[in-house]
């Protein structure tokens, strides 16, 4: 069992996770676990709890908290923790592993001690920040907490997300940097740092205009909210940019600000290619820790790599947990022991099959010590990779052999082909792998030769995209407009890339109320479900490249459906199947783009649906032009 404060506040056990209900023990909780291992008075307890104004009976009352704590403690089998009444005040004992912050903190303080090597420092502080589950304490209704203790925490963070941007930037990898930067610098418009930081990736990626855009944006803000011009290093590097000049390595001599001092990156972060594949594996062995948190050996390739943290990640709670269990169950005796676990996961294109297999990989990592490898199936172009490309990079990546099994996820797999031959052990020395094969194929065939267990993902619930909304924008600003967010999940038909798409079009607009969203949203939910800064992500963009994989006949033939009613779905039978025979319908459902109803055996998703129709229309009036 484990506290979460990175967050709302939460009770963990394993997968399940059980967020407080906002109430006065919750507060205290809170106050108690910010000060762990400290003694916290009960002053300062009380004021944390009620607030300035106090009832005359705040003591009294603050040791009953005391109690409805403890008896949630029973509740939910919390042990080795407890409320300890001391001298003055009030104690709550907590050690890293039980408590998310303390875990943070120490995960920060390893990343320092790795400052020789750029590699170790990048993965221990994506580590410490994967432990951030959304808006801080957001079920915790303390005004004193929320004054005095979550602007501290969020800099800690920020420290970390600034020097996970220089570290990247040090190593070569602009691209990879721009993720992370676009968002920071929207929510944190007046954090000169990261918009320096997002300036200078995008001069080194080739994109100057957009630069020196960003530049006019920054400047403009800065004098319309606070009175004052850029910093002088922002400035000189506007100068730099307008010259065209060579802004120099960005690795091994690069000065880069960290926990408030100017230090030079070391010659190990020599500038590396930047990838827009995947991160490459290239933490040395004398890196990993005692006990082994990977055995996983370097490699410089560029579609094999850690497994990446899945930021806010909400929902799919029977799908991880049954994944989970499936991953760590200790495998059946016989002749085919050799052979892998393979477990398959489909769905629709942008259904969120990759999200599900990293969240949930990262929940059982203790139990694959020899490691854990992401591996991209295809190019970033959507082109994909051949089996025997991939095999190399895999072998290569498993050649030290470890103790225990390695996990690979084999992302985004084309077809059957691709994955077979990865499916034997690489080596007999090396660990035996476990493979999650996402895929928006159901690859029958594949489960059919190699068996297998297949978790098919659909749509969200209600609930889980209204808990994703709350999770990336935060509760104080969903629940005040509890109608609006609704209407705003059902706008984007509960589809989890839609809505990962239109949360972050918030998160860059504080100010606009969801109702107003919901307006803005329902005129032309196609157009505006796209980020204009980044083209690539926007629903219409993943459709488009969904279905640039068809057959030209298939495409052809869902194009007709979409277009058509609903009726052309239904299962006429043997002697009348319509238009489109039965077989063309199983194939298009086969690669997801057909789901599961009722009504009738398919349906097609409103938003791919409407995308369709809409992409004809155009088509047709161009022709008519012609």
């Amino acid at each position: 069992m484990r506290f979460q404060l990175l967050g709302p506040l939460a009770l963990a056990d394993g997968p399940d996770t059980v967020v407080l209900q906002p109430s006065k023990p919750a507060n205290l909780l809170a106050a108690l676990l910010l000060n762990a291992n400290s003694t916290v008075s009960a002053e300062y307890l009380q004021r944390a709890v009620w607030g300035e104004e106090q009832p005359a009976t705040a003591r009294a009352a603050l040791q009953t908290c005391v109690l409805r704590l403890r008896r949630l403690f029973a509740k939910h089998g919390v042990t080795g923790t407890a409320i300890e009444a001391v001298p003055g005040g009030y104690r709550i004992t907590a050690e890293p592993p039980t408590l998310d912050l303390l875990g943070f903190r120490d995960q920060v303080r390893r990343a320092a001690g790795l400052d020789r090597d750029p590699e170790a420092e990048l993965h221990a502080l994506r580590d410490a920040l994967a432990l951030w589950q959304g808006a801080l304490l957001a079920n915790v209704r303390s005004e004193v907490l929320h004054r005095d203790e979550v602007p501290r925490l969020a800099e800690e963070r920020l420290r970390a997300v600034e020097r996970v941007c220089d570290l990247l930037l040090g190593l070569g990898r602009c691209g990879e940097a721009l993720v992370d930067l676009w968002t920071a610098t929207r929510v944190y418009p007046g954090h000169e740092r990261f918009h320096e930081q997002l300036i200078e990736a995008l001069y080194r990626t080739g994109r100057q205009s957009q630069a020196l855009a960003e530049y006019r944006r920054v400047k403009g803000f800065l004098l319309e909210e606070l009175g004052v011009d850029p910093s002088p290093s922002l400035r000189r590097l506007e100068l730099s940019i307008l010259r065209g000049e060579d802004l120099g390595s960005a690795g091994p001599d690069a000065s880069r600000v960290i926990r408030g001092e100017t230090v030079a990156l070391p010659a190990a972060a020599a500038a590396a290619p930047a990838s827009s594949v995947a991160v490459p594996v290239t933490t040395p062995a004398a890196a990993v820790p005692a006990g082994g948190a990977s055995a996983v050996a370097p490699a410089a390739v560029s579609g094999v790599g850690p497994v990446p943290a899945v930021p806010h990640f909400t929902g799919r709670t029977a799908e991880a947990a049954a994944l989970a269990a499936r991953l760590t169950e200790p495998a059946a005796g016989g002749p085919e022991d050799h052979r892998p676990l393979t477990v398959l996961v489909s769905g629709a294109p942008g259904i969120g099959k990759s999200a599900l297999a990293q969240h949930v990989a990262r929940l059982v990592r203790d139990a694959f010590p020899a490691g854990q490898l992401l591996v991209r199936m295809t190019r970033a172009d959507g082109e994909p990779r051949t089996a025997d490309e991939v095999a190399a990079e895999v072998a290569l990546a498993l050649r030290e052999p470890g103790e225990g099994r390695a996990l690979l996820i084999l992302d985004d797999v084309v077809d059957a082909d691709q994955v077979r031959p990865l499916l034997p052990p690489v080596s007999a020395d090396g660990p035996e792998p476990a493979v999650v094969v996402t895929s928006r194929m159901g690859l029958g065939g594949l489960i059919a030769t190699h068996g297998g267990w297949v978790q098919r993902l659909t749509a969200f619930t209600d609930a889980e995209s209204y808990a994703l909304l709350l999770a990336t924008l935060g509760a104080e600003r969903v629940e005040a407009e509890p109608r609006a967010a609704r209407r705003l999940t059902a706008l984007c038909g509960h589809f989890p890339a839609a809505l990962r798409i239109l949360t972050a079009r918030l998160l860059t607009r504080p100010g606009l109320r969801l109702a107003d969203a919901v307006d803005w949203l329902g005129d032309d939910p196609l157009a505006r479900l796209t980020l204009t800064d980044s083209p690539d992500h926007s629903v219409t963009g993943l459709f488009d490249r969904a279905l640039d994989r068809l057959d030209p006949r298939l495409s052809e033939a869902f194009t007709h459906l979409a277009q058509g009613p609903p009726e052309l779905l239904a299962d006429r039978g043997p002697e009348d199947e319509g238009p489109v025979p039965e077989a063309v319908r199983e194939q298009l459902a086969d690669a997801g783009l057909l789901e599961d109803g009722p009504p009738g055996p398919y349906r097609i998703h409103d938003l791919l649906r409407a995308h369709v129709r809409r992409t004809a229309r155009i088509r047709d009036r161009r022709t008519e032009k012609v």
